[in-house]
């Protein structure tokens, strides 16, 4: 049997074909790939893609041959192909079939030709079953269930089943491909475990359907593609999950359209290989979101392994069937490629809110964050390539053995480290918090950043990288540490910038500045502790702005490179003061500065210069490589400071944390 798959198109060598099978004699239709593709990426030239939608059968209902009246032990049928056993209905043939009416203790199996699809329209069901499932797909080549126009329809499980040969767990479980389409309303009340499975492919392409559920609330084997309608789900267990970890073109999830609400107690969504939203609206919470965060005791312990260089095969640490053997609570979660195209989500996670055991890729969409752990995670490499990122509460940002940045709209606010190339935030722990685990450190991880926007609000290292760092475009903005046991700029190799600015304030005690092999020149300013959103002012000789910039935090260093900071030329800078001029995060442009306090002057002679307040400690010279989320390479200790919340508390190598 043909399945639709999700293909691994681009640079990472991995191929995966995309069918789909389609019958003269079955009720569909083809909808082209490429217009859909395209018009996910069509507006970012930055996209790349490693997971494509393939053409899908576009299921419709056309004549009904056999219509069903449901009516405890009393059902009536107008046409063949069914089996009524008291409140037990049996389809045995392949064809359409219309049901209405209620059961209040029944079933609706289908036990059909394996060859041919079968085609149910529900208009209008209350169908509960006391023992088992209410609606079985035993047999058949696809279910195709259609929601009546305007109909509400209604399924209901109890807490037990009987033992069964099939072992249903679902309130409507089927073996084979399971399809829902339509324009009216379905809800499912799993009170045994399970809200909807199928063994195979599970598809929605429209309707209303709402699951509350014990365990996971809807789950297919082969793949979940959800393609539009109205989907709610509120799940004991994991949300959406796709569960075939033994076939690597199967296991995957699509959510293509659609509105999509998922509360879970787990996971949000997860795909034992790739998973890709190219659309929709989408809203996750799970665990109790981010105020039930990871990071308290009695929750967390997530567990993982240490990121992988490129190349290196995956460690899957994912469960196949039975999940509850490895609980998360994160919102989007895949073993293989994550990739997010477009449509617009919201997450509020206690665990991390988008992690990847390999790859995530973000073209496009916008993204709205709260998380109790990372905001995203990849074991693997990280890339951005556009779309609006707001990482409004987070323990780490962004977080990947290798990060690149090409472009996009990028918030972030962490309690540690703002983006970590390849060193999370367990091992530097200061609370015991039940995620953090005791794993060896790494010792490389790359950051590169080519263009976009990014500002980040952290209260460990804001740029954090294990090897290193590289800045070709864009714009940089951090708000580092208050305290001095962390700093704004953290790397281990070098920090080489050729375009772009970066404006990098925070506490002295651990402060780095770009490697003095930057192309782009660097004023790197000591000062006392100042109070947030006092102004800082770099202009040249002749009073022409370069940068002039409020911190959001108290900070006593300043590290800016740009390149308008001229080799040559006398730049002054001053503190307090105010500006007429537009501000946007924190950064001031136009309009006129009325001085404040001369800290002093330098002409640009050397790619770093160190310009230093009276009174206050000098870090002159500190590029050189640092602890990279361990501790201080090349034996740099902490000088004495005046930092407010100066912590001593070393900030130990993190290490990532797997599914």
């Amino acid at each position: 049997m043909n399945k639709k798959l999700i293909s691994i198109l681009s640079v990472f060598s991995l191929c995966v074909s995309m069918t789909a099978c389609s019958n003269k004699s079955d009720n569909t239709s083809k909808e082209s790939t490429s217009s859909r593709t395209n018009a996910s990426t069509a507006t970012n030239e930055n996209a790349t893609t490693l997971l494509s939608q393939s053409s899908e059968e576009v299921e419709t209902i056309e004549d009904i041959d056999t219509y069903i009246k449901l009516i405890d032990n009393n059902t009536t049928v107008d046409g063949s192909g069914i089996k009524v056993d008291g409140n037990i209905i049996t389809i045995n043939t392949a064809g359409t079939y219309s049901i209405s009416g209620k059961l209040s203790d029944g079933q609706i199996i289908v036990n059909t030709d394996k060859e041919k699809k079968t085609y149910i329209l529900l208009d209008g069901v209350d169908i509960t079953c006391k023992n088992s499932s209410p609606i079985q797909i035993l047999s058949s080549k696809k279910t195709v269930f259609a929601l009546g126009e305007n109909s509400e329809n209604k399924i209901t499980d109890s807490e037990s089943y009987d033992e069964s040969e099939n072992n249903p767990d679902a309130a409507i479980f089927s073996k084979e491909d399971l399809t829902f389409i339509g324009n009216g309303s379905l809800e499912v009340n799993a009170n045994y475990d399970k809200g909807i499975v199928s063994k195979d492919d599970l598809m929605i392409e429209s309707g209303k359907i709402s699951v509350k559920s014990v365990g996971d609330g809807i789950k297919g084997k082969d793949s979940v593609v959800v393609r539009g309608g109205t989907l709610t789900i509120d799940s004991g267990g994991d949300g959406i999950q796709a569960y075939n970890a033994e076939e690597e073109d199967k296991g995957y999830v699509s959510l293509e359209g659609g509105t999509i609400k998922i509360t879970a107690d787990q996971d949000g969504v997860q795909a034992e290989t790739n998973l890709l939203i190219a659309g929709g609206n989408i809203e996750i919470s799970t665990g109790g979101g981010s105020a039930n965060s990871s990071n308290k005791d009695g929750w967390g312990q997530w567990g993982g392994q240490q990121p992988v260089r490129p190349g290196e095969p995956i460690q899957n640490n994912t469960s196949t069937e039975n999940t509850e053997d490895s609980t998360s609570a994160k919102a989007i979660k895949a073993s293989s490629i994550i990739q997010l195209d477009d449509g617009k989500i919201n997450i509020d996670s206690s665990d991390d809110s988008i992690h990847s055991n390999d790859k995530l890729l973000i073209n496009n969409g916008e993204i709205e964050i709260s998380s109790g752990d990372d905001g995203l995670h990849a074991d693997a490499e990280l890339e951005i390539n556009g779309g609006i990122l707001n990482i409004n509460k987070s323990y780490e940002g962004i977080e990947g053995t290798d990060i690149t940045i090409n472009d996009g709209n990028i918030h972030v606010v962490a309690s540690d480290d703002g983006l970590n190339a390849a060193g999370g935030a367990d091992g530097s722990s200061t609370n015991g918090r039940p995620g953090q685990n005791g794993m060896q450190s790494t010792t490389s991880g790359t950051a590169s950043i080519n263009g976009g926007y990014l500002v980040i609000d952290a209260d460990g290292d804001g740029l954090d990288a294990n090897g290193n760092f590289t800045i070709t475009g864009g714009t940089a903005i951090v708000n580092g540490p208050t305290n001095g046991g962390n700093g704004a700029l953290d790397y281990d190799g070098e920090f080489n910038m050729s375009g772009g600015t970066l404006i990098a304030a925070g506490s002295l005690g651990m402060v780095q500045t770009p490697s003095s092999s930057s192309k782009l020149n660097t004023i790197n300013i000591s000062l006392t502790s100042q109070e947030a959103n006092t102004l800082i002012r770099v202009e040249s000789e002749e009073d022409d702005d370069v940068v002039t910039f409020a911190p959001t935090k108290i900070y006593s260093s300043v590290v800016i490179c740009t390149s308008n900071i001229k080799s040559n030329e006398t730049y002054k800078v001053y503190i307090g003061g105010s500006c007429s001029g537009e501000e946007k995060d924190g950064l001031y442009s136009g309009g006129s500065y009325t001085k404040g306090s001369e800290v002093g002057s330098s002409k640009i002679s050397e790619v770093i210069t160190n310009i230093t307040q009276d009174g206050a400690s000098s870090n002159d010279n500190r590029t050189q490589p640092g602890k990279g989320g361990g501790g201080r390479g090349n034996g740099m200790t902490l000088p004495n400071q005046s930092d407010n919340n100066e912590s001593t508390q070393p900030n130990n190598n993190d290490s990532m944390e797997s599914i």
